[in-house]
């Protein structure tokens, strides 16, 4: 179903995206650091931030339209199970996920999406990761590009395969930065073809993000559609 898919792929949009606003210990720009080290500071970091507040850009290529679907927003993480994206541009569009519920909700539709935080859960592994329950080598199978592990620029080039194909999503691309280890790039490609592009700013972590951030109230008069 059309509507459950961009649910799922909504909520979902790639762990590598909390990787950008994780800064990881230095190494010298000249040293290719082991993928295993990579990875576990990658985690480490990951595990010593409770919350986040960033700006974001998402660009969607949809294959069989041929066409480029550009999104922005404010994007919200807090431990455990807690996130909420509000889009405001071109048209505004929130979605939200906390212990018990998803939700996707298009003022346009007039409608709000809901679906068991259980079921989103079986269904994709960066949701999984982005709560805290899983880890990075748990779900993907991660390794330095196979072109070259760096770009022009000396920054590290990783490709990472989810091992379970039902998730969804082909493979996922980082672009980390050499010096600080941020995520300078984030890209995926889901089973139909279609190319998701993400990037932050204005990132601000461990601010104790209020709870009320992640509730969500139908307004009067929309339609609730429940998921399976």
């Amino acid at each position: 179903m059309k509507t459950k898919s961009l649910l799922l792929v909504s909520m979902g949009i790639s762990v590598a995206l909390w990787l950008s606003f994780f800064p990881i210990p230095q190494a010298p720009a000249k040293l290719l650091l082991p993928l295993s080290e990579l990875i576990a500071r990658t985690q480490e970091s990951y595990e010593k931030t409770e919350d986040l507040r960033a700006r974001f850009v998402q660009e969607v290529t949809i294959k069989s339209m041929d066409k480029v679907e550009r999104e922005e927003g404010t994007f919200y993480f807090k431990k455990p199970m807690s996130m909420s994206w509000d889009y405001v541009k071109p048209k505004a569009k929130r979605i939200v996920l906390n212990r018990e519920k998803g939700y996707l909700y298009i003022p346009a539709d007039h409608a709000v999406y809901v679906q068991d935080v259980k079921s989103i859960f079986k269904s994709s592994p960066t949701i999984k990761f982005f709560s805290g329950l899983g880890k990075l080598q748990d779900d993907f199978q991660v390794n330095f590009s196979q072109h070259d592990p760096r770009d022009g620029d000396g920054n590290y080039l990783l490709s990472l395969v989810p091992k379970n194909s039902a998730y969804g999503i082909q493979k996922l691309y980082l672009t980390i930065d050499r010096d600080n280890f941020r995520i300078l790039r984030c890209s995926f490609t889901d089973v139909y073809g279609n190319a998701t592009s993400i990037r932050f700013t204005d990132i601000k972590v461990n601010n104790k993000l209020s709870d009320k951030l992640f509730t969500f109230k139908p307004p009067p008069g929309v339609e609730v559609v429940n998921m399976p």
